[in-house]
């Protein structure tokens, strides 16, 4: 019987540690998902700054009654700097990345898009040591290997940026249908840097999210509330920016097709799931194992491109995800080594065991001495059968 309640103590302690990855890496999928169906919307004329409104009218409906059941107890007080932080975040990745990101998309290709994008660890990684939400110490192996894994993961995204390389057929006889295509991929070329450009600032905008979400998250610790406000705000903020740039309110019409699907899908599965299982575990890993895993969106991107839209697979995007890959496991070997604080103040490493946090008292010797007699003092009065120790020596159990 203690064998098998030990057995079933390890396998949720498995399950527990296993987690942030298994949801991150769903994630990919999903996001993967996005992309396709977005490049479709897209190329039917849907203007990506509808899309991007859309979809967080989806999200807001779908999670702002979890969150009002779910989350009435324990929702924060709301303050003046948590809004303003709220209005941030629906501002950074709402409206400036998912419309950079759209755009970008848009004028180059779905599987170079999610390549590009491949930037955001590398991004997020340095700005998480800026705002000191990252700890870098070059003795520990650990600790070399986040910043090498990163390293490779950029060199990985360069690749695929830069080298294309001849084209490989995976599938027999779609290497004809590109021919017809010619004259749109002279038009994508003369694109490149604008689309470039965009991704990246799209990049930098999902990056800043990430690190505003990790320390809004400490002032406002309800995820699905949070969740909900950061999806109202890019609806609002969204709406706001698409009346300025589209003066044509024709563009608001959708139909019964993939211009529907798109918002559907994009605002249930990467905006309100995604936002909310993304600051769970931003909360518990960080923004830089959040944002790790992005390289895996490319490749299932690429295969779902090849497969459904018929684009292009060079020999870069091949060598570019294999060489992004090693660089993924290299960060997440790296994390998964990391000291983890949790809510009672123990750090517990990887293995399961804890350890109390240390705690350093520097005294000078007037304080030590100060003490010392403060503490006689005490076992006087204890001695002499006092029952009542003065105010400023109480120390309140429950605190």
């Amino acid at each position: 019987m203690e064998d098998k309640r030990a057995a079933g103590a390890m396998s949720c302690r498995a399950l527990r540690k296993a987690k942030p990855y298994l949801a991150m890496v769903s994630l990919q999928f999903g996001f993967a998902g996005m992309y396709i169906v977005s490049m479709v919307s897209l190329k039917r004329g849907l203007s990506h700054y509808v899309l991007a409104t859309y979809r967080h009218v989806v999200a807001t409906i779908l999670i702002a009654p979890f969150a009002v059941v779910f989350e009435r107890k324990i929702r924060p007080k709301m303050t003046l700097p948590t809004f303003l932080r709220i209005v941030a975040l629906g501002f950074l990745e709402p409206v400036l990345d998912q419309n950079f990101y759209y755009q970008g998309m848009k004028i180059t290709s779905a599987a170079f898009a999610s390549a590009a994008i491949n930037m955001l660890p590398a991004i997020a990684f340095i700005m998480a040591i800026m705002f000191r939400l990252e700890t870098v110490n070059f003795k520990k192996l650990h600790s070399v290997a986040k910043v090498v894994g990163t390293v490779i993961t950029v060199m990985g995204a360069m690749v695929m940026t830069l080298y294309k390389g001849p084209i490989i057929d995976f599938i027999k006889g779609r290497g004809q249908s590109h021919h017809k295509t010619s004259t749109q991929s002279s038009v994508d070329d003369q694109h490149f840097v604008t689309g470039t450009l965009m991704l990246l600032a799209s990049s930098s905008s999902w990056a800043g999210f990430f690190i505003l979400q990790s320390f809004t998250l400490k002032k406002y610790p309800a995820e699905l509330s949070l969740t909900a406000l950061i999806c109202l705000m890019g609806m609002v903020e969204g709406a706001i920016v698409t009346l300025v740039m589209e003066r044509d309110l024709t563009v608001w019409a959708i139909g019964w097709d993939s211009r529907l699907i798109a918002p559907v899908y994009s605002g249930v599965v990467c905006s309100g799931i995604a936002y909310y299982v993304q600051g769970v575990v931003n909360r518990e890993r960080g923004p830089v194992f959040v944002t790790t895993f992005s390289p895996l969106c490319m490749i299932i991107t690429a295969v779902l491109g090849l497969i459904v839209l018929a684009e292009q697979i060079h020999l870069g995007s091949v060598i570019g995800a294999i060489v992004i890959v090693l660089g993924l496991y290299t960060v997440v070997w790296g994390k998964s080594k990391d000291i983890l604080p949790n809510s009672k103040g123990i750090v517990a490493d990887e293995k399961g065991t804890s350890q109390e946090l240390p705690i350093t008292v520097d005294m000078t010797s007037a304080n030590r001495s100060s003490s010392i007699a403060s503490i006689d003092h005490i076992n006087k009065d204890v001695v002499a059968g006092v029952s009542k120790i003065p105010a400023a020596l109480t120390v309140d159990p429950h605190r």
